[in-house]
């Protein structure tokens, strides 16, 4: 018996009330929070290729439509709030990367800068191969 004279499981644990604004008292997990929301804007990036594949391939209308839907205000303001959650996304991911590979050469561990720089060099080098096919 508990001195409260209940059975042991009838004990309550004392749990603070915690706010549903935990995270945004502290950046760290401010930007943690803000990173696993981009998810949800890298599925509507996906969603959106999507229907543009579909529509491409389907008929000169259907792309046409398309166009009509994705020049809407809601669509394009939409897309620009994505690119800026898949930046946040990109750089929160590349400044990751390093604590989450050991990179060795010649027994050394390859500094954290070096991975950095080398994830965006491969992204310039991409972003400048897509450019120039879709420029062509």
């Amino acid at each position: 018996m508990t001195p409260s004279g209940g059975t042991p499981t009838d004990v309550r644990l004392y749990r603070p009330r915690v706010s549903t604004w935990w995270w945004t008292r502290k950046r760290s997990y401010f930007v943690f929070v803000m990173r696993e929301l981009s998810s949800v804007f890298i599925a509507w990036f996906v969603v959106y290729l999507l229907f543009l594949v579909y529509s491409v391939g389907h008929s000169k209308a259907a792309y046409e439509r398309f166009l009509d839907w994705a020049s809407a205000p809601w669509v394009v303001g939409l897309n620009v709030l994505a690119l800026v959650f898949v930046l946040l996304h990109t750089v929160t991911w590349f400044s990751l990367t390093p604590q989450a590979m050991d990179v060795r050469l010649d027994g050394r561990k390859v500094p954290g800068f070096h991975i950095i720089a080398g994830q965006y060099t491969g992204l310039v080098v991409v972003s400048l191969f897509i450019l120039w096919l879709v420029t062509r």
